[in-house]
């Protein structure tokens, strides 16, 4: 189908202002980086097995705690051929994978004492890396399943392996060692996921800003391009308008050719009306009687330039005449391109309708073409990023458009209509257009 050169999106304000989790999505973290620490714990947990059996002479169940380590190594060998290193596991999947690292550590520390361990710390590890990581959800189910078999260690677990006589540890020191640990992973985790969401936060709000500051440039740069064309084109295009009204007072009136030439001046003098809002200064309309405008007069206005042979353009903005809003270069160029692309591109009628309501102001450009492209919804916006079949565009207008229509305020829209066509709407807090002009 063809495509359409609009975009849905929030602005960059309301990126900037939402939280972390909203941003992005939470507990988004490559799976290689959870297989890289299981290795390192599978080869401390080996290592330590044997440093203390044979180097120590202390008797463990090499067995049962060798199985336990093996069936992680086989896990880990499993899931790193299957998935490619760049997968991104979500929530529940690195939740999953951290609770059966805290599973098989309480096995191991089953098999060698339970919580009378020394070892038994490591308990906090995989909790420790669920709230760097991720969400709050997440990190309370691995922080229950934590605190659940440091409890079941603190009463069922085989003896402390001893090189002489069994060490009995009273269940005094058993039962702080269980309150240390709990208290341990509750502060822990909440404490690192606290600084971790802060800083997400702020790198967060840094891309915001980068991403604001290159857009300004960019928008400036066409901005310096539209002033440089604005200047170059005048001369040429004053040029045409003179050689038309010669061969307007040469051709016979009626003709054909009288009928082209009058449509080249009128294109010509709108060329030089477009040329010269661009060279306007901002401020040059202030004492302008006629700078306010009702917005149905506004819309009825910018629609006026737009036609298509078998196009209508029908304006349905009731009541709105008595709310007046400055005819701001931002509105006038934004609109303007917008319903130029849905006259474009309907098959037979464009409906732009206006609503002022008691907290916003909306205006919806509806069309009845073929909708737009799903395929390039999300580049769309960008500059030189344009859909168009035929007619060379340089895809400048809609990244040109949102930009100028946010400047003042506006929340930008787009969808595909149910019955066929697009929906583009634009919607402005009712305060954002009162210093425009309001009755």
């Amino acid at each position: 189908m063809p495509g359409r050169t609009y975009k849905q999106t929030m602005t960059l304000a309301e990126f900037a202002s939402r939280s972390v989790s909203d941003v992005r999505p939470a507990g988004r973290v490559r799976a290689r980086t959870l297989l890289v620490i299981r290795w390192l714990a599978v080869t401390g947990q080996a290592a330590t097995l044997v440093v203390l059996h044979f180097g120590f002479n202390y008797p463990l169940p090499l067995g049962y705690a060798f199985a336990a380590i093996g069936v992680s190594v086989i896990l880990n060998l499993v899931l790193g051929l299957r998935h490619p290193a760049s997968l991104r596991l979500d929530d529940r999947g690195a939740a999953a994978f951290l609770a059966y690292d805290t599973i098989q550590l309480a096995v191991l520390l089953f098999l060698t004492g339970g919580l009378e361990n020394p070892f038994a710390l490591l308990m906090l590890a995989p909790v420790a890396v669920a709230a760097t990581l991720l969400s709050l959800r997440a990190i309370v189910v691995v922080g229950v399943i934590a605190s659940a078999c440091a409890s079941v260690l603190a009463v069922e677990h085989l003896p402390l392996p001893w090189p002489t006589e069994p060490l009995v540890v009273p269940g005094l020191f058993v039962f702080g060692q269980w309150v240390a640990i709990v208290v341990a992973l509750v502060f822990l985790s909440a404490y690192l996921w606290r600084v971790s969401a802060e800083s997400r936060r702020m790198s967060d709000a840094l891309v915001a800003t980068q991403l604001v500051l290159a857009r300004e440039q960019r928008l400036s740069a066409v901005g310096g391009l539209a002033a440089a064309a604005a200047h170059e084109l005048g001369t040429p295009l004053g040029t045409i308008v003179m050689a038309a009204k010669e061969m307007a007072h040469a051709v016979p009136k009626g003709s054909a050719v009288s009928d082209d030439v009058e449509l080249i001046l009128r294109e010509a003098r709108r060329c030089r009306e477009i040329l010269g809002q661009i060279a306007r200064r901002p401020d040059s309309d202030a004492d302008d009687p006629f700078h306010r405008v009702g917005l149905a007069d506004l819309l009825r206005e910018v629609a006026s330039h737009h036609h298509r042979e078998g196009v209508t353009v029908e304006i349905d903005a009731p009541g709105s005449d008595v709310f007046t809003v400055g005819r701001m270069p931002e509105i006038l160029h934004g609109m303007a391109n917008l319903i130029e692309n849905a006259v474009d591109f309907a098959s037979s009628k464009v409906m732009i309708q206006g609503a002022v309501g008691d907290r916003k102001v909306t205006i919806r450009v509806l069309d009845d073409g073929p909708g737009f492209a799903y395929d390039v919804l999300s580049a769309l916006g960008e500059p030189y990023v344009s859909t168009r079949s035929e007619g060379g565009g340089l895809g400048l207008g809609v990244f040109i458009s949102k930009t100028l229509l946010e400047r003042t305020g506006a929340v930008f829209t787009v969808t595909n209509r149910p019955e066929g066509g697009a929906k583009v709407e634009i919607e402005w807090p009712r305060s954002a257009l009162a210093g425009t002009g309001r009755k």
